[in-house]
């Protein structure tokens, strides 16, 4: 196998391999009294986006015919469960055919819905004609219109509908979906390639260490395989987003570290609650200043993870370089002015850059705790420790206090985490030398500007496991473009002559 030249690395990966401009992880933090979430991945978007207004990759056409595929509901046991039906989009258009053994590029879904990421993922469209590839979106049970139990509400009715919802379900699902396709299709000796950003991305490594015999290599774009107990310190999240604003402007990050003080010092009244919601342009009366601080939050999250130096809107209409833009807003104002104003001013570069939004509604970012299915994998297997230090971060200091997190998620759900499963089943405290042991043909993507890549691979692994990190970038744009052949070429396969 050829080596990785750093020369032809995917572009930042984005949380999801973007579209034409910004990449892209996901990152709300969400704290209820003395419990915080982990800030969320991108499927957030995925879940809100209005699709019939879609933008796709501005010089793709993108193609796609939707499937349906029976799923077991639990690959793991005898009984007689119901099934369901679980979407998937697939394009032959530039396949060969099975004769050539042309690959299969699988996009593995994330927490929303799949038609989302297939329009934001160009660079799998991208490739896929230079290598006369099928391109295979499976989309994730309990998301989109994948619903185990034949609707929403009966899927998230409680604990007991929910307990399919998790990531070796999901993984077995794209297993047995890629196997019986093949076998239709007599495309047995076509070789699979995983893709996949944020959530996405630990699929597909995952998926490659899990299900080596089904997948001849992964891409995984911003993925935090490492964003668990014990593994990476818990601060790094939040201290890598106060730092890229502290990089831009040192009293920037100043007013956004008092900011906190001065929203609870204005909330301790009724009559102020009522000012922070003029103040802020909120369409609802506040009725806690928490719900404030999870929206600035929220902003400042997002921003880290999607500071191109180009403009985007991806998630929502941002100019080049928006951490810049905001740190300029909230610095531009003369001495005297109030810190409240400033940040008002710099966030509203994210939330109203075009100025079309008269009030804001915290409702649309503040979800209640089990409004998603990420919600509930959060509280079971997806726990991921967030703290932010008092001396490094730009946020208030926090703790992350286990069972805090666990008597929310036990209120919410009736049931309480399995902290340490997720490390149990597909590894983490020792997963370089593991994967260097018995893994094989995985990259692994980053740009160190983005948060979520303090818990991702940064450093070679080995010939074959390789980390590709721009120092520079955030969330990538859509994985990388056309000079990611050498990468594909890492993993066995090479672009065929037309």
């Amino acid at each position: 196998m050829g080596k990785t030249s750093t020369a032809n690395l995917l572009l930042p990966f984005l949380f999801v391999l973007f579209s034409s401009s910004p990449p892209l992880i996901t990152t709300e933090a969400s704290k209820l009294g003395s419990f915080r979430f982990a800030p969320r991945f991108f499927g957030r978007f995925a879940a809100n986006a209005d699709l019939n207004n879609l933008q796709t990759h501005k010089s793709l056409k993108i193609q796609y015919e939707t499937r349906y595929f029976t799923q077991v509901l639990d690959h793991f046991s005898f009984s007689n469960l119901p099934t369901f039906q679980q979407r998937y989009l697939i394009n032959t258009d530039h396949w060969l055919g099975p004769n050539s053994m042309a690959p299969i590029f699988l996009y593995c879904g994330n927490e929303g819905d799949i038609e989302w990421f297939a329009v934001n993922t160009g660079f799998v469209w991208e490739i896929a004609p230079l290598f006369n590839a099928m391109v295979v979106f499976p989309e994730h049970r309990y998301y989109g219109k994948s619903m185990p139990f034949g609707s929403r509400d009966s899927a998230y009715k409680n604990a007991a509908s929910l307990s399919y919802l998790t990531a070796e379900q999901a993984l077995a699902d794209f297993a047995a979906l890629i196997t019986d396709l093949k076998r239709n299709m007599s495309a047995e000796a076509c070789p699979v390639v995983l893709f996949g950003g944020s959530y996405g991305g630990m699929l597909a490594a995952w998926m490659r260490i899990k299900y080596p015999h089904i997948a001849i290599g992964a891409l995984a774009s911003s993925a935090p395989i490492l964003q668990f107990e014990n593994i990476v310190p818990p601060e790094t999240f939040y201290d890598i987003v106060s730092n890229d604003f502290r990089r831009e402007s040192v009293s920037c990050f100043n007013t956004i570290k008092k900011s906190w003080d001065a929203i609870e010092a204005e909330g301790q009244t009724e009559e102020g609650l009522l000012r922070l919601t003029e103040e802020f342009h909120l369409c609802r009366n506040l009725r806690s200043t928490q719900d404030l601080e999870d929206w600035l939050e929220s902003a400042y999250s997002y921003l880290a993870m999607v500071d191109y130096p180009y403009p985007s809107d991806f998630m929502m209409p941002l100019p080049g370089n928006p951490i810049k833009e905001v740190c300029r807003k909230i610095d531009s104002f003369p001495d005297g002015t109030s810190t409240l104003e400033r940040i008002f001013a710099g966030v509203s570069v994210y939330y109203n850059y075009t100025g079309v939004v008269d009030c804001f509604d915290l409702g649309e970012s503040n979800q209640d705790l089990g409004a998603d299915g990420w919600d509930w994998q959060a509280c079971t297997e997806m726990v991921m420790p967030m703290s932010s230090s008092q001396s490094t971060s730009m946020f208030t200091a926090y703790d992350f206090n286990y069972s805090s997190y666990q008597d929310e998620c036990f209120k919410h759900f009736g049931i309480k985490p399995r902290s340490r499963w997720i490390t149990t089943e597909f590894g983490g405290h020792n997963l370089l030398t593991d994967l260097k042991t018995f893994g094989s043909n995985i990259i692994f993507s980053n740009g160190l500007l983005d948060p979520w890549s303090g818990g991702g691979v940064l450093q070679n692994v080995s010939e074959t496991i390789t980390a590709l990190v721009t120092k520079e970038g955030n969330v990538p744009q859509e994985f990388c473009f056309h000079p990611f052949a050498s990468s594909c070429r890492s993993l066995g396969f090479h672009p065929r002559s037309h």
